[in-house]
C-alpha cells in the first residue's frame, strides 16, 4: 500500500512525523481522508478527532483547530492544540469547552456564527468519551 508523510505539530511540540497510509481529518468544511497522491489542498481544521493509520496501527489525536496542507506526498497539520486521544478525558474536554465559551464572549457580531460552530464542535468531543 502506498504511504504518505504525515507531520503533526502544535505550538508546544511535534507530536508525529511518520509514513502513514491514510489520515482522517476534521476539516472546517467537512471530514476528509488524505492518502498518497491526494490532490493538493490547504484547509482549516475544526475541533475534532484526527485519525492516522500506519500499517495496522491507528493513532488518534484531539485537535481544536489549525491548518492542514496536503500534497501528493505529504500531509502537514499545524494544530492550535493537539493531544493524543489516550491522554484526554472528559475534564480536559470540559476545559476546552470553557476556553471556547470564553472566546465566544469576545467575538464580533460578524464572527459569532463561526464561534458558535466552534463551541458546538468542541462540545461534540464529549461524545468520544
Amino acid at each position: 500500500m502506498a504511504t504518505i508523510q504525515f507531520d503533526l505539530v502544535s505550538p508546544e511540540k511535534k507530536l508525529a512525523s511518520l509514513e502513514v497510509s491514510e489520515i482522517q481529518i476534521p476539516g472546517s468544511d467537512g471530514d476528509l481522508t488524505a492518502m498518497a497522491e491526494h490532490a493538493p489542498l490547504l484547509t482549516t481544521l475544526r475541533p475534532g478527532l484526527l485519525s492516522v493509520k500506519a500499517g495496522s496501527d491507528l493513532m488518534e489525536y484531539i485537535v481544536t483547530g489549525g491548518f492542514v496542507e496536503i500534497s501528493g506526498t505529504n500531509v502537514s497539520v499545524l494544530a492550535e492544540e493537539a493531544l493524543p486521544r489516550n491522554e484526554v478525558n472528559t475534564s480536559i474536554i470540559e476545559e476546552l469547552i470553557n476556553k471556547a465559551t470564553v472566546a465566544l464572549e469576545d467575538v464580533t457580531a460578524e464572527n459569532k456564527d463561526d464561534a458558535d460552530k466552534r463551541l458546538a464542535d468542541t462540545k461534540a468531543l464529549l461524545d468520544l468519551f
